[in-house]
C-alpha cells in the first residue's frame, strides 16, 4: 500500500517559495522546516509582547530574534536540507569542493577589499554607465553630465535627473538594454544626470546645503544656459528625490517657475513610518554613528551595505551561502548586483543631518526643514508630480512614499510597481513579469487611504517606463532641434566623456 507524504509545509507571506520543492515534504524534514517556522512565529510574537514601553524597542527585539533564529533554519543547515543531501548524493560530494572554492574565493576578496567575482566584467563607461554623452559642469561635489542626443528632434524640456548619493549614479545607466536613461534620451528627451563625487575624510564638513546648492542648484544654472528659457522635468531616486523635494519646495516658496514637473522614484517626504529600516535609527543609535562619523569623517559604505543585508537577511546572505556553499551553485554576476557592490561613502555632517532632521524629527513633512534659513513647505507645490513606489521596497515601503498625497495639493499621478527598491525602478520594457498600478489624483482633492488606492488604481502589465513617457509627453511641447553639448562661452564646456570621473573613485 503506497504512503502517502505529508501535506507541503504551511508557509506565510515571509516564506513563500522557501519550502515549495517536494524534498520538504518528506519526513523528517517536513517536521524540521514546520517546527522552525512555529518557533519564529513564537519568538516573534513573544517579542512583541515584551513589557517595553517604547514600540520600537519591541520591533527591535522581534527583528533580533528573527536574525538569531535564520542560521537555524532547515534550509540553511547541510544536515537539515534536503536538496543539499541529494545533490552531495548525486555528485558524490563534489558539490561541497566547489563550495568551499567559493568560499575561500570570496574571504580572499573581502580580505583585500575586491568586489566580489564577476563585478570586473561590469565597468563603468564600458559594460554599464555606456550611454554617450559629456560633463558639462564639475564642482567639488557633483558632475553633470548631458546625453547626446539620439533622435532629429528632442522636446523643449530637458530632463535633470539627481540620483542618490548612497550610491553611484549608474543604477539608472545599467546595461543598454536596461538604462533608463538611455531609454529617454531614445524617446526624444535631452537628458541630464548628477554624478555624486565619492566623499573623503575631507569632506566631513559637507551638509545638506551643499548638496542642494552643488547638486541641484548648480546644475539647473547649467541647464539654463545650455538650454535657454526651457522649463526643466526633475526626476530625483531615493535620497535624491527627497533632496529634490526641498529643492522644488524651497523654488515654489521663492517664485522660480523653472520645472515643468516633478517626479519622484522610490523617495520619501514623510518618514513618520520608515520601514524596518528603521529599526537602526534612534536617538542612542544615531548618536553613536555620529560618534564614529567623527572620527572618521564620512560614514562608511561597509556599514549602509550590512545594514540593507540585515534587512533581508534570508535572501541576500543565507540563501546565497546554501546556494553557493552547500550546493556549489555559484550564481552569475548581474550590473545591478556589481553596481550594487559599488558602494560609496557619506560626508559625516550630512548624514548627520540627513539622520536627526528627517528620520528623528520628520522636519521636512512637518513644514520645518530649512532652506537658506526660511522653511519649506511640501504643500506650496502646485506643479504636476510623479511618483512611484515599489511593493517589496524594504528602503522606502511604498506606503510611506504615498504620504505624498497628503503633504501636498498638487495634482499626482501615483504608480505602484512590483520589484523592490533597486529593480522596481529598474525596470524596462519588456522584462518579464513585471506589472504596475496607477490613478491621478487630481490638485486639491482628498487623499484615498493606501488600502482604498490600492482598490481603485487602474491594474497594467509591463514596464511603467513607457507609462511616465507618455505622463511627460503630456507636459512637454512640441520636438525641436536639439541643444548642443554644453555651453562654452556661458562658462559650461564638454569636459570629458561620460560617466566622467566621479563615478571611478573608490
Amino acid at each position: 500500500m503506497p504512503i502517502t507524504p505529508p501535506p507541503a509545509p504551511q508557509q506565510n507571506a515571509a516564506h513563500a517559495g522557501r519550502f515549495d520543492d517536494d524534498a520538504w515534504r518528506q519526513w523528517p524534514f517536513a517536521l524540521w522546516c514546520q517546527g522552525f517556522m512555529q518557533a519564529e512565529q513564537g519568538w516573534d510574537t513573544f517579542a512583541r509582547a515584551l513589557p517595553l514601553a517604547d514600540p520600537h524597542q519591541r520591533a527591535l527585539a522581534a527583528f533580533a530574534a528573527r536574525q538569531w533564529l535564520e542560521p537555524l533554519a532547515p534550509d540553511n543547515n547541510p544536515y537539515t536540507n534536503p536538496l543539499v543531501w541529494r545533490q552531495t548524493l548525486e555528485e558524490s560530494g563534489a558539490n561541497l569542493l566547489r563550495g568551499a572554492c567559493h568560499a575561500w574565493e570570496d574571504g580572499l576578496r573581502q580580505w583585500a577589499g575586491l568586489p566580489p567575482a564577476g563585478a570586473e566584467h561590469f565597468r563603468p563607461g564600458h559594460e554599464v554607465a555606456a550611454t554617450p554623452g559629456k560633463v558639462v559642469l564639475r564642482n567639488h561635489l557633483a558632475e553633470l553630465i548631458q546625453y547626446r542626443p539620439t533622435t532629429g528632434r528632442v522636446r523643449p524640456e530637458p530632463i535633470l535627473i539627481v540620483p542618490a548619493w548612497i550610491m553611484k549614479y549608474y543604477v539608472l545607466d545599467l546595461s543598454p538594454h536596461n538604462s533608463l536613461i538611455r531609454y529617454l534620451v531614445g524617446q526624444g528627451y535631452t537628458v541630464f544626470c548628477v554624478s555624486w563625487k565619492n566623499p573623503t575624510a575631507a569632506d566631513r564638513d559637507l551638509g545638506l546645503e551643499d548638496y542642494l546648492r552643488l547638486g541641484v542648484r548648480e546644475p539647473l544654472a547649467a541647464i539654463e544656459a545650455i538650454v535657454p528659457g526651457a522649463r526643466v522635468h526633475a526626476a530625483g531616486y531615493c535620497l535624491g528625490g527627497t533632496l529634490l523635494a526641498m529643492a522644488a519646495s524651497a523654488m515654489a516658496r521663492d517664485g522660480d517657475r523653472r520645472l515643468a514637473s516633478l517626479s519622484l522614484l522610490a523617495a520619501q517626504t514623510d518618514f513618520s513610518e520608515p520601514g524596518e529600516l528603521g529599526l537602526f535609527i534612534d536617538a542612542f543609535q544615531v548618536a553613536l554613528m555620529e560618534a564614529e562619523m567623527t572620527a572618521l569623517g564620512y560614514f562608511p559604505a561597509r556599514q549602509m551595505s550590512g545594514a540593507f543585508q540585515l534587512l533581508r537577511a534570508r535572501q541576500l546572505v543565507w540563501s546565497r551561502m546554501t546556494s553557493e556553499y552547500l550546493l556549489g551553485q555559484r550564481r552569475p554576476m548581474t550590473d545591478l548586483q556589481a553596481w550594487n557592490a559599488d558602494a560609496t561613502r557619506m560626508p559625516a555632517r550630512m548624514h548627520g543631518q540627513y539622520l536627526r532632521h528627517l528620520y528623528l524629527d520628520n522636519d521636512l513633512a512637518a513644514g520645518r526643514f530649512a532652506v537658506d534659513g526660511r522653511p519649506v513647505r511640501l504643500k506650496d507645490l502646485s506643479l504636476p508630480i510623479f511618483c512611484v513606489g515599489t511593493e517589496t521596497d524594504h528602503v522606502a515601503p511604498w506606503r510611506s512614499v504615498y504620504k505624498l498625497h497628503g503633504l501636498s495639493p498638487a495634482p499626482l499621478t501615483f504608480v505602484l510597481t512590483s520589484g523592490g527598491h533597486n529593480a522596481g525602478i529598474v525596470s524596462e520594457p519588456g522584462h518579464p513579469r513585471r506589472r504596475f498600478r496607477s490613478l491621478l489624483r487630481a490638485a486639491g482633492q482628498p487623499a484615498l487611504t493606501p488600502e482604498a488606492w490600492l482598490a481603485a488604481a487602474t491594474p497594467h502589465e509591463g514596464s511603467w517606463w513607457p507609462h511616465w513617457r507618455g505622463w511627460l509627453d503630456a507636459l512637454s511641447g512640441q520636438p525641436v532641434r536639439p541643444p548642443a553639448l554644453g555651453a562654452a562661452r556661458k562658462g559650461y564646456p564638454a569636459l570629458d566623456d561620460a560617466p566622467g570621473a566621479y563615478v571611478m573613485e573608490k
